[in-house]
């Protein structure tokens, strides 16, 4: 192969990871919590965060099922091992699995149905840091945003050393899992959905807790807004 056409064919591969990441989304995770937080991000890996620090992370276009979520009381040691008492993702720093419930999610799909991203705050994995989740480009203004003491409110029976757990993860039963895929509100899920009216507060909770964005719009994620 000539130099020339070389350098031709190297370009053409290298399309496909060029466009990818000109189209990322750009994920500001702040932590304006008094306290240290550890960002647990899939994909992502994970960071420590001091209070006022931020973290800005490339997310690729096209990516489902993508969260960030906030992670508490941690300890790891120099090689990244260790353990959290809420949001743990396998004793690990950088985050290669979902968190432990209870912890406050921020959800996405990124470059979906008609080119669309959709996000949303869930709170069926529980609660553990207050958390904001907005866009910041793109002309979509429709933040989401979850402020609310849920872990000095939280009813005894959901109660969780640093949070306070969803009922599914408690009593693991059809009634607050959904299981089946036919499941209404209940008197758990409306105490989360009466303070954060914006949040999942049960599986099938999409009609009030879903928002869209255009692809290609940035975020913040701000725990402790």
């Amino acid at each position: 192969m000539t130099p020339i056409f070389s350098t031709i064919f190297t370009c053409l591969l290298l399309l496909p990871f060029v466009f990818q990441i000109a189209n990322a989304a750009v994920f500001d995770i702040r932590n304006n919590c008094p306290y240290t937080v550890w960002a647990g991000a899939v994909p992502g890996g994970g960071r420590q965060l001091n209070s006022g620090q931020s973290w800005s992370l490339n997310v690729p276009a096209g990516t489902q099922g993508g969260r960030v979520w906030p992670r508490t009381n941690c300890n790891f040691d120099g090689s990244g091992q260790g353990r959290c008492e809420t949001g743990d993702c396998n004793g690990r720093l950088e985050c290669q699995n979902y968190g432990t419930p209870p912890n406050s999610l921020a959800e996405f799909g990124l470059n979906q149905f008609n080119n669309l991203d959709f996000i949303d705050i869930s709170l069926v994995d529980g609660f553990n840091v207050p958390l904001e989740f907005s866009p910041t480009s793109g002309g979509c203004t429709r933040g989401i945003v979850c402020r609310a003491d849920i872990n000095g409110q939280c009813p005894n029976e959901l109660r969780a050393p640093g949070g306070c757990n969803n009922p599914c993860t408690v009593f693991k039963t059809d009634e607050y899992c959904c299981n089946s895929g036919n499941c209404g509100p209940t008197t758990y899920s409306r105490f989360f959905k009466e303070r954060c009216p914006d949040a999942y507060s049960y599986p099938k909770d999409d009609a009030t807790s879903t928002f869209t964005c255009p692809g290609g719009t940035n975020y913040k994620v701000v725990f402790c807004p």
